[in-house]
């Protein structure tokens, strides 16, 4: 850059026509005015530089309007200057609501006025980082000449500039930019990518950050077990080891947080509206920024989000104890058996029948089919020497394929040896056959029967665990399992506890209060009186 006798600026840039597109050539020399230079100046201070570019220079396509200025909102200015202030920023916001749009501006600033920087912008897919790239590329090219960067190479997936930075968008994998050194990393809708891939990306991309590089994360919420929410928590988690406020999270992050009442153009009639056509779950998910969560799950997601688990009062080995058993009380004791050798786990569950209320549970992938059978034997011996008191105590197991074992080892291990009483649904399975066998019409009138009560706040659920299964134990086929990757064998044992718990109801009449829910009340006919 040189000053030139006429008064203006010499700058290496030029501009030309690509395709039907103007864009900017590198590397050429273009005069500016003097307000020309003070306005790139303004835009390139490190400080005010984005507020005054997006305020003077970011154009957006309104799908109505068209072409026009951007023009923030007071909650959108400070999520840019959340972009901007943090090295790490995550940001909650409604749907429409402007972040991906803010994103785009603060990414094209970022590239054009920080050289040699590198960019990736990952969504949760294609269509959506061809979107924010397509934001980028209308707000550059609507960008005057004596402002934009020179674009050495000009693409729908990348742009490169002639200052050594690049904005590149792919879709969220596990293995997205993986071998890049990346300044700054843009996820965009975060929370919908698939858990699994969400929590591969992440662990993937930490390390390449830590050696400097910055992180922009946006989404509406979705699941409270995904990503997404993990990172969002821990952001908000702003206390020391002393109870002193922090600034950030104990992750680093810097949370932002909107309403759908900042927005100038939404009231209460809006929201009426937005709540009919959506139904409440989705409004107060897309619009609440509420983590309920999306799919056909067996409990209804406003349920899931209200459930809270406790931490457990004790342990005994690997079993955790959330309540400790009492006297004159009805436990019951369910094995969900695997293989144990490392692929699906097994799972015991431990309720009080009186109460309905879960009190314990262990569950592991490595533990043989005989050490299983040993650890439901511990369980029950520890109640009956709690209570220090002979206890109700009935147990059983799942007898499916690998439930066979398990009443092999039963035997093998003694029945007088375990401390209650094997309980079985005779008459349902093969005659004679101890424990519970799962059909497919079984397994669906046992997950009626534990929606039901759940959701009528019949059952207290202890185990943060548990929860966490039931907001994975979605709509499969005409039945019901965990999401691919996940498990739902503690939902499992549990679904085995009521089936128990509905057979004692023949043996023990006070469980009728307990178990008996709306769908089991029937209307006595009206009794028929002769008139003489």
């Amino acid at each position: 850059m040189a000053r030139t006798s006429c008064g203006v600026i010499s700058i290496t840039m030029a501009a030309r026509e690509e395709d039907g597109i103007l864009v900017k050539t590198p590397y050429k020399k273009q005069e500016f005015t003097e307000d020309q230079l003070q306005q790139f100046m303004q835009c390139a201070d490190p400080v005010t530089g984005p507020e005054y570019f997006m305020r003077n220079f970011f154009f957006i396509q309104h799908p109505v309007q068209g072409k026009m200025q951007y023009a923030p909102w007071e909650f959108q200015e400070r999520l840019i200057s959340t972009y901007h202030n943090y090295r790490y920023s995550i940001s909650m916001m409604p749907r429409q609501t402007g972040k991906s749009t803010s994103a785009a501006g603060y990414l094209l600033w970022f590239a054009m006025f920080k050289s040699d920087s590198t960019i990736l912008v990952a969504a949760h897919k294609y269509a959506g980082a061809q979107e924010i790239m397509q934001r980028v590329r209308y707000a550059y090219e609507a960008c005057p000449d004596h402002i934009r960067a020179g674009a050495t190479s000009y693409n729908k997936g990348s742009i490169e500039f002639d200052n050594g930075s690049r904005i590149v968008a792919q879709t969220t994998t596990e293995n997205t930019g993986r071998g890049m050194s990346i300044t700054l990393l843009y996820c965009d809708e975060f929370a919908f990518v698939r858990p699994t891939i969400a929590k591969e990306f992440w662990t993937s991309i930490s390390p390449t950050l830590s050696t400097g590089g910055g992180a922009i994360i946006t989404s509406t919420p979705n699941s409270d077990e995904d990503q997404f929410a993990f990172i969002w928590k821990g952001a908000n988690k702003t206390e020391d080891s002393y109870g002193n406020e922090t600034e950030l999270g104990v992750n680093g992050f810097k949370a932002y947080r909107a309403y759908w009442t900042e927005h100038p153009d939404r009231d209460e009639d809006w929201a009426e509206e937005q709540r009919n056509i959506l139904g409440i779950e989705r409004f107060r998910r897309e619009m609440d920024c509420e983590f309920i969560i999306n799919d056909e799950t067996l409990i209804a997601p406003t349920k899931l989000i209200d459930l809270e688990g406790i931490e457990p009062q004790y342990r005994t080995g690997q079993v955790r104890w959330y309540k400790r058993p009492e006297p004159n009380k009805i436990y019951v004791v369910g094995l969900d058996p695997s293989l144990g050798t490392g692929g699906d786990p097994c799972a015991i569950q431990v309720w009080e029948a009186n109460s309905n209320v879960q009190i314990a549970e262990w569950k592991h992938n490595r533990t043989t089919i005989p050490e299983q059978v040993r650890i439901l034997a511990d369980i029950c011996k520890h109640i009956n020497e709690t209570v220090n008191h002979p206890a109700s105590i009935y147990y059983s197991v799942e007898n499916n394929t690998i439930g066979e074992a398990s009443l092999i080892s039963i035997k093998d291990y003694g029945e007088e040896n375990i401390q209650g009483y094997f309980l079985s649904d005779i008459g349902k399975g093969r005659s004679g056959r101890k424990g519970f066998n799962t059909t497919h019409k079984v397994k669906l009138a046992a997950c009626a029967k534990f929606k039901n009560l759940l959701e009528q706040d019949r059952l207290k659920i202890n185990s943060l665990s548990l929860i966490s299964e039931l907001k994975n134990f979605v709509a499969h086929g005409t039945s019901y399992a965990a999401k691919p990757g996940e498990t739902d064998d503690l939902v499992m044992a549990t679904l085995l506890v009521v089936r128990m718990m509905q057979v004692l109801q023949s043996y023990h009449g006070e469980l009728d209060g307990q178990m008996t829910d709306h769908e089991d009340m029937s209307i006595e006919p009206m009794p028929f009186v002769a008139m003489f």
